[in-house]
């Protein structure tokens, strides 16, 4: 049993419970989903994406069928039914945008679909530190909108939660924990899981991430919201209600450290979280939200909506080639070494008043990201741990950034595998 749990099954819980878990189980590359926490933590062998993922196998158990190349958005965003841009009719107070997320958690409990939601929630004494949670009453989920930034062992609470008796859970969670959940799921002995994924391209720890936004204002302790926007700009309020919003060309990403983004970010290859039931997300949404909706389950959720979700299809406009070119010369360049390219202080309004206007929008600001992350993960992995890039790059990543002149050598790519479309 996990320490700290014994016990457990009859004591009170409260309608957010933060459970004490076992300590974690160190890794080469993790991000710390919980798993090695638990009474088995061998079990990372087999769930963890950054060992030996099976994206085609574990698609086709959740959806029923891998990704399909000749549907183009699936090479890059993985399966689904459709794709939404969607805001609620009436905003949820303090979401990190309107609030679907947390809206369709909130109905899972208030229909008494699911015993308890596995979440985040905010440390007590720091808002930016997210700490795992089961929540068992929908009003309970107030207190977890908004966005948290570093790591936490969310799937350490699988075991708690089977103590209480809990067999219904539904699940907010990132992609490197969503695969891990999908990969050990038939060993849960769950009656009902629903998983509500968000896109993740890049983490690191809270702490470095305060870091960050001491670069980006004179008070940072004051900062209570942060989102990078799909117009280019990041945008910060603060606790007096002012609101910044700062063009991403003028962050300053050349102050931050070479592992302010550990490896484990820069070689993941599913920002999309193409292992979810339904992806709630943003970078489609051109100012509201992004919805990817899967499979049947992913139907059954926005169905809990109803008329509280307004929707419509997603736009696209501006083409990523260029931006994506340019990425890559960058990344080459620091995966190398050798330092960032930083463009005139007298350029930079110029391109920022142009970027949203003209650079990639909608659906191909969207694909634009995925091709960068695919790009930054061969590249990185090519420079750290060339040795795993037969295992941890499946061929739809490769055909992603075939048309980039990136293609595997002969002891690249997994053996037996074949390789899908060019797009």
């Amino acid at each position: 049993m996990t320490a700290g749990l014994a016990g457990a099954a009859t004591a009170t819980v409260p309608p957010v419970w933060a459970p004490p878990v076992g300590e974690a189980v160190a890794r080469d590359l993790c991000t710390d989903c919980g798993i090695s926490r638990t009474d088995d933590p061998k079990r990372c062998g087999r769930a963890c994406q950054f060992i030996r993922p099976d994206y085609a196998a574990l698609e086709s158990r959740v959806h029923g069928r891998p990704r399909d190349p000749e549907r183009i958005d699936e090479r890059f965003f993985g399966p689904f039914r459709r794709m939404l841009r969607a805001s609620l009719v009436r905003p949820v107070a303090g979401a990190q945008w309107t609030g679907i997320a947390t809206r369709l958690a909130e109905r899972l409990l208030e229909t008494g679909a699911v015993d308890a939601v596995l979440t985040m929630a905010p440390d007590p004494d720091d808002r930016w530190r997210p700490v795992p949670v089961l929540v068992t009453k929908a009003e309970g989920l107030a207190s977890c909108r908004g966005m948290r930034m570093g790591y936490a062992p969310l799937l350490a609470l699988l075991e708690p939660a089977r103590e209480q008796g809990y067999r219904r859970l539904a699940i907010i969670g990132i992609p490197c924990q969503v695969y891990a959940l999908r990969a050990l799921e038939a060993e849960l002995g769950l009656e009902r899981l629903y998983v509500i994924g968000t896109p993740c391209s890049d983490n690191t720890t809270t702490e470095r991430f305060h870091d960050f936004l001491a670069l980006l204002s004179e008070a940072p302790e004051t900062i209570v919201y942060l989102e990078f926007r799909a117009d280019y700009h990041v945008e910060l309020r603060f606790a007096d209600g002012r609101v910044k919003e700062i063009p991403f060309l003028q962050l300053p990403i050349s102050r931050l450290p070479p592992d302010f983004f550990p490896l484990t970010c820069r070689t993941c290859v599913d920002y999309t979280n193409v292992l979810a039931d339904i992806t709630v997300g943003y970078m489609a949404g051109q100012g509201e939200q992004w919805l990817i909706v899967r499979n049947a389950r992913g139907e059954e959720l926005l169905d809990l909506l109803g008329d509280e979700v307004r929707t419509q299809a997603p736009g696209s406009a501006g083409k990523r080639q260029g931006a994506v070119k340019g990425f890559m010369a960058n990344v080459e360049r620091a995966a190398g070494g050798l330092p960032l390219r930083r463009m005139p202080d007298w350029v930079r309004p110029i391109v920022g008043w142009m970027m949203p206007r003209f650079g990639p929008r909608g659906l191909e600001f969207a694909r634009t990201r995925v091709e960068m992350k695919a790009v930054e993960t061969v590249l990185h992995l090519r420079r750290e741990l060339p040795r795993r890039l037969r295992h941890m790059v499946p061929p739809h990543v490769w055909a992603l950034v075939e048309p980039y002149g990136l293609t595997p050598d002969a002891d690249e790519l997994p053996r037996g595998d074949g390789r899908l479309g060019k797009s």
